[in-house]
């Protein structure tokens, strides 16, 4: 079964999107929908006020857009005329996305699977799997050292911000000591570093730093670090985009103590949260072609349904 996509939003997420799709031996893309009239690709583009006139055509609407605004603004309307997959990542308001989705999406007999990135998304699979496993387990997330996404876009959306990225850096010794067992006391706000680099003017300095240090679900409650420097500095040394993080989770398992660790080390990002956001859309049309309908999480996915592979053969290859 071919499987037609369209991607809405031509951001970094997009671009890397629009490769892995084309890489599919099962999906086609038909094109994407921008507010911008022209994209420096080879795809056909299309105004994002048409597109549900495409709604008939297009079986998985990829949604790369940003957390902050656009996803909790945007993806309910094009849940109730497309099936979606977003990569949402703002883990405090997850439950009311969740509920909007769900409806959205039900209301039309859509699928719409969401926050499919690896945090939320495959960190949220192997703190599940990680906890069940051991009757009292002791667990840990850390993220970085790398460049967050998320974060950025929100810095970015600051008034008067003309370039702007956050690194997120944890500390080595915390790390340690959660691979030791030792992670009870652990502070997961504690244990990170944000650390932003922004190009504005000199006037603005004041107004953004105070802007980001106070921002809800991003920076409140972390040590952030708001460093400013010239446009020739930042084209040079921050167009990377890197990242990667851990889950650690230990225990005792009768007389014996274990540790599972899942680790990501990503050179780049987006390529990453692109690969398992079209991985789950590829589900999200199986979903869909089985008659279910309404919002998913990755918890709800079975695992066989993001493979190219059909069921028997996994069986066959992994049991």
């Amino acid at each position: 079964m071919t499987i037609t996509t369209a991607i809405v939003g031509y951001g970094n997420l997009g671009r890397s999107a629009e490769t892995l799709i084309k890489a599919q031996p099962d999906l086609e893309l038909f094109g994407i929908f921008s507010r911008r009239s022209e994209l420096d690709t080879n795809t056909p583009v299309y105004p994002v006020d048409s597109i549900n006139d495409y709604a008939d055509k297009i079986d998985v609407l990829y949604l790369c857009l940003g957390s902050a605004t656009d996803i909790p603004e945007q993806a309910p309307a094009f849940a109730k005329n497309f099936t979606t997959v977003d990569t949402y990542d703002n883990h405090k308001r997850l439950p009311a996305h969740y509920a909007t989705m769900d409806a959205a999406a039900k209301e039309s007999g859509n699928v719409s699977i969401i926050a499919t990135g690896w945090d939320p998304g495959l960190f949220s699979l192997n703190r599940v799997i990680g906890a069940s496993v051991f009757p009292e387990p002791q667990q840990n997330t850390f993220w970085g050292r790398g460049l967050s996404q998320g974060h950025s876009n929100a810095i970015r959306g600051v008034e008067g911000v003309k370039y702007g990225v956050q690194y997120t850096i944890p500390r080595e010794d915390a790390i340690e000591a959660a691979k030791a067992g030792n992670g009870a006391d652990i502070d997961s706000k504690d244990a990170h570093l944000r650390q932003c680099w922004i190009v504005a003017d000199e006037a603005d300095h004041d107004r953004i730093t105070e802007t980001i240090v106070n921002m809800p679900d991003y920076f409140v409650g972390y040590k952030t670090e708001v460093h400013f420097i010239g446009e020739e500095e930042f084209l040079r040394d921050h167009q990377g985009l890197p990242h990667g993080g851990r889950v650690i989770t230990s225990g005792q398992l009768g007389d014996t103590k274990s540790t599972v660790e899942f680790v990501l080390d990503l050179e780049s990002n987006p390529d990453f949260t692109a690969s398992v956001l079209v991985a789950y859309g590829r589900a999200a049309a199986r979903l869909k072609a089985d008659g279910q309908t309404g919002a998913f999480t990755v918890l709800e996915v079975p695992p066989y349904l993001l493979s190219t592979k059909s069921l028997d053969e996994l069986i066959a290859q992994d049991l």
